[in-house]
């Protein structure tokens, strides 16, 4: 059986691995028939995810059609399609137990701890899926991609009265962007890239924006917010000084998220920017299974829409010469999904 694996940074090689045996208690055998490439397989590839081993058959995003199933399960049967939760949890930990099963202490990532699902076949615990009668494999493959934002959302809790800044217009930015505005909140988008910015503009619906780069950020939002700046700020960049930055911008009493995932270590100024205005951070990791529940059927009910999202669609077979060019701003990549059909 056929996958593809990221023998070390920016290494793609395509191997042969066993095919996998049949599923055991709890279990289900899938074909896969999508992925998409996240933030974090780019992250990989360019050796820039900490969390990332090597080498790794990457993969998480997937859209799936259930081959077997084995004893004891019910949740699916043979033929559903489905999305995948792709955080294997233990079940047994303090988070665990509390339901808190997004930071398992333990917690293996498909595709980042764990080998994924960029491969013909795999077997994973029939409860880490979540069916659809009327999604695509691609809008399957997109859910997991919305789960950090709407995840990241929640953790913000915005209010329809108020104000939510996203700063990092990626895959990951767009889906807190969808949930921002599910919300009612007024959203405003920052990126350094003008041509993401006009991404939003006219296929996200989101009219005010602010590129990164004259030093007059602040002041620009402020205009957008009658001086107050943003109640919610979500920083979806991974970058250390972004995320350090997105202070500048919160109004008094704000939450300021961090969903990105940063190298470095973060030097905050305590007393100006955090202390005086009784500032929240929080951090938002992975997703609840509500959430991707939530998504399929707001999909299902054309409260999301998914057509602006996928802009590359790559063969199997060309994954490992074309998957470079999927980390370059330059060729206008939001969001790729290889097909293994």
């Amino acid at each position: 059986m056929k996958a593809i694996q990221l023998e070390k940074p920016q290494s793609f090689r395509q191997i042969d691995i066993a095919e996998p045996k049949a599923p055991g208690p709890g279990e289900a055998l899938l074909k896969v028939h999508k992925v998409a490439v996240c933030g974090s397989d780019i992250g990989g590839f360019l050796g820039k995810m900490p969390f990332f081993s090597y080498p790794r058959i990457p993969g998480h995003e997937l859209g799936v059609s259930v081959l077997a199933v084995g004893p004891g399960v019910t949740s699916v049967k043979v033929g559903d399609h489905c999305s995948v939760q792709p955080y294997l949890n233990c079940g047994t930990c303090y988070a665990c137990r509390r339901g808190y099963t997004n930071c398992c202490e333990h917690n293996q990532t498909l595709g980042v701890m764990c080998d994924g699902g960029l491969t013909e076949r795999i077997i994973l615990p029939a409860n880490k899926l979540h069916t659809s009668a009327k999604l695509t494999f691609d809008q399957l493959a997109l859910v997991e991609t919305l789960a950090i934002g709407c995840h990241a959302v929640d953790r913000g809790e915005p209010k329809a009265t108020e104000t939510v800044l996203v700063i990092g217009a990626g895959p990951i930015g767009l889906s807190a962007m969808v949930f921002a505005k599910l919300s009612g909140a007024k959203t405003i988008v920052m990126d350094v890239n003008e041509q993401r910015l006009q991404f939003v503009r006219e296929r996200m619906g989101i009219a005010d924006t602010i590129q990164v780069g004259d030093g007059k950020e602040q002041e620009r939002l402020a205009a957008l917010t009658d001086g107050n700046l943003a109640d919610v700020v979500i920083d979806a960049t991974g970058n250390n000084k972004s995320m350090v930055a997105a202070l500048n911008y919160c109004a008094f009493k704000a939450r300021l998220v961090f969903v990105g995932i940063a190298h470095a270590d973060l030097a905050i100024p305590h007393a100006p920017a955090l202390h005086r205005r009784e500032l929240d951070i929080r951090a938002s990791r992975n997703a609840l299974p509500k959430d991707f529940d939530r998504i399929i059927k707001l999909i299902e009910d054309g409260k999301i829409d998914t057509t602006p999202w996928i802009t590359h669609q790559v063969p199997f077979a060309n994954v490992v010469a074309d998957f470079a060019s999927l980390a370059k701003p330059e060729t206008g990549v939001i969001k790729a999904v290889i097909t293994i059909d």
